[in-house]
């Protein structure tokens, strides 16, 4: 994105960086960000990504309700409590504010109602010499959300780090697990219906499944059952801790497969939950 500026207008968006290190730089200055870090934008935010290296992998979820922390985790006063998996320590705001006082041609790509608009400003749309209020973007690393763990298994909710009016981001990181004696680590069959649930695949053993790899995601929609994979369950008992890493997206409202999806399908997906 070094040739031209983006503003998102339709939605807010969170960007996950799988791979790849760089500058985020807006109106309200910069962050540096880098592998397992949460990018959150407010819509209307004009930017530019200026990666590190040609190699670069992001999860790019597109919000139209305003991104938020967790209601739970939250006192009446809007800040983070002790039980909440990350705090405002983690939250890392712009810095570095640098007012540019340019003239010329500054492409801005803007997307409204799902086009892109591409626009043409005769000065440089960092132009400001400061800002105020709570309305910026911010970051936010995957590796400095603390797991929530238990004797017992603990739903999917423990892992949830954002929230919308229609879906939540949750992230699975490395974590004990669960600790009773007789307890079996690995999750049981189940059937989502409040939700359809998408998993994007960071990195680490994930341990209910035996066919996926980095950067696959799968989609269970809500009503049909799935669960572990066959042996994983054995494979879990007398394991203390799990290396797992993943983003979990969790819809209140049934996903809609694109044309681009189904180019990328594994069509036997299915069988992977076959013995073998």
């Amino acid at each position: 994105m070094k040739d031209y500026f983006f503003k998102n207008a339709d939605a807010d968006e969170v960007l996950f960086i799988h791979e790849g290190e760089g500058t985020f730089y807006s109106i309200y200055g910069s962050i540096d960000f880098a592998y397992g870090d949460y990018l959150v934008i407010p819509r209307g935010t004009i930017y530019k990504l200026e990666f590190k290296s040609e190699k670069n992998r992001l999860l790019i979820v597109e919000s139209f309700t305003a991104v938020e922390t967790v209601k739970r985790y939250r006192n009446e006063y809007g800040q983070l409590e002790e039980h909440s998996p990350y705090c405002e320590r983690d939250i890392r705001r712009p810095q570095n504010l640098k007012t540019y006082d340019e003239k010329g041609d500054f492409r801005i790509h803007i997307k409204k109602e799902g086009m892109i608009y591409p626009y043409i400003y005769a000065t440089h749309p960092f132009d400001a010499v400061g800002w105020d209020g709570n309305h910026y973007p911010w970051a936010l690393s995957i590796h400095d959300f603390e797991p929530i763990t238990g004797r017992v298994h603990l739903p999917p909710p423990i892992h949830q780090t954002f929230e919308a009016r229609n879906y939540v981001i949750c992230s699975f990181v490395p974590r004990m697990y669960d600790y009773h004696p007789l307890a079996i680590p690995v999750p049981y069959n189940h059937s989502n219906v409040d939700s359809d649930e998408v998993l994007y695949y960071v990195d680490g053993d994930f341990m209910s499944r035996k066919s996926v790899t980095r950067g696959m995601i799968t989609l269970h929609p809500g009503g049909i059952p799935h669960g572990p994979h066959p042996g994983t369950v054995e494979k879990g008992i007398g394991k203390t801790e799990t290396k797992e890493l993943a983003v979990m997206i969790d819809t209140f409202k049934p996903l809609w497969i694109t044309e681009d999806a189904v180019k990328i399908i594994k069509g036997d997906y299915y069988k992977s939950w076959l013995s073998d």
